[in-house]
């Protein structure tokens, strides 16, 4: 099974078009007070966009796409390559046009661009600590509300994947839906969820299961998910888990069934950059962190004029 291709650049803009206006809107209101009242009309200047930290560059086209929707004349050309690794203190752009609207597009041009570069940087720091395994880092769905496609698009710049846009193109049956689903039962019935999703379940939609401990692993094991998440396991059990799915697989290869031991296991809960290349090191396939897209630190980015006319 191989995941989703990654979030692809033009979706992610079209899908910005309107969370720009609305991010601009919330900014501007009914207008820039101070730079109406210091600054003439006619007033024209240059100006570079500073990266004062090291950073993985992404979003400066969206950037650009903010600059623009203020004022078409502003002209904005970027000086680096989107998802480029670049030093502090190097220009990531140069702008020339209205001094006020220039101005008025700066804070929010900068909030998406210092987000995503935060996002895709932090991305990195994990993909080079998994380096030497054939993992793969992967994003959630704890994105900021409306931020989501240009937040899996700054994980795909990162390095990373996304392969859940949200809850109708994936099946992943989590701990509450077995919680709901197994109520008042006194053994576990997370085979026949698997089973039941399995019948009903669109056409060449993967199903996936969260397990907390190895029981329930081993029998979402059986039913032959396409994934199975280890959720908040310790690294012992996480070991435990790709040992016994090897003997599944080396014990169903001659003769495949359901699932035909092919079950992809995921990692997910309590992973930081610290323990990321322990959990690689036991062999699972994915690993999904949440602190991508929900509580990144954004970049120290700066708009600074060099030249006014």
């Amino acid at each position: 099974m191989s995941l989703k291709d990654k979030p692809r650049p033009a979706s992610a803009f079209r899908a910005a078009e309107g969370l720009i206006r609305n991010a601009l809107k919330e900014d501007i209101a009914s207008g820039d007070i101070t730079s109406e009242l210091l600054i003439p009309k006619n007033k024209k200047i240059k100006a570079i966009i500073l990266l004062k930290e090291e950073a993985v560059i992404a979003g400066l086209r969206i950037a650009e796409k903010v600059f623009k929707t203020v004022d078409n004349k502003i002209k904005f050309k970027a000086q680096v390559s989107e998802g480029s690794l670049q030093k502090k203190g190097k220009i990531l752009a140069v702008l020339e046009g209205s001094a006020r609207y220039m101005l008025l597009a700066e804070r929010t041009a900068l909030n998406f661009l210092a987000h995503l570069s935060g996002i895709a940087t932090l991305v990195r720091s994990f993909a080079f600590k998994v380096k030497p395994y054939k993992v793969k880092i992967m994003d959630t769905r704890k994105t900021i509300p409306g931020l989501r496609n240009l937040q899996k698009y700054a994980v795909a710049v990162g390095g990373g994947y996304s392969y859940r846009m949200g809850l109708w193109d994936e099946i992943l049956i989590k701990d509450n839906h077995i919680a709901v689903s197994c109520v008042m039962r006194r053994v576990s019935c997370v085979g026949e969820l698997i089973e039941a999703v399995r019948k009903k379940k669109p056409k060449d939609m993967k199903i996936e299961i969260e397990v907390k401990n190895l029981r329930e692993f081993k029998e979402a094991l059986k039913a032959g998910p396409d994934i199975i998440m280890l959720d908040n396991m310790n690294i012992s059990d996480i070991g435990k888990a790709v040992a016994i799915r090897r003997k599944t697989q080396d014990a169903r290869r001659p003769n495949a069934s359901v699932g035909a031991g092919n079950t992809l296991l995921e990692v997910s809960g309590g992973v930081n950059l610290k323990n990321v290349r322990t959990i690689a090191a036991c062999g699972v396939d994915m690993i999904s962190i949440g602190c991508l897209t929900h509580s990144v630190k954004a970049i120290d980015i700066s708009l600074e004029i060099t030249h006014c006319q």
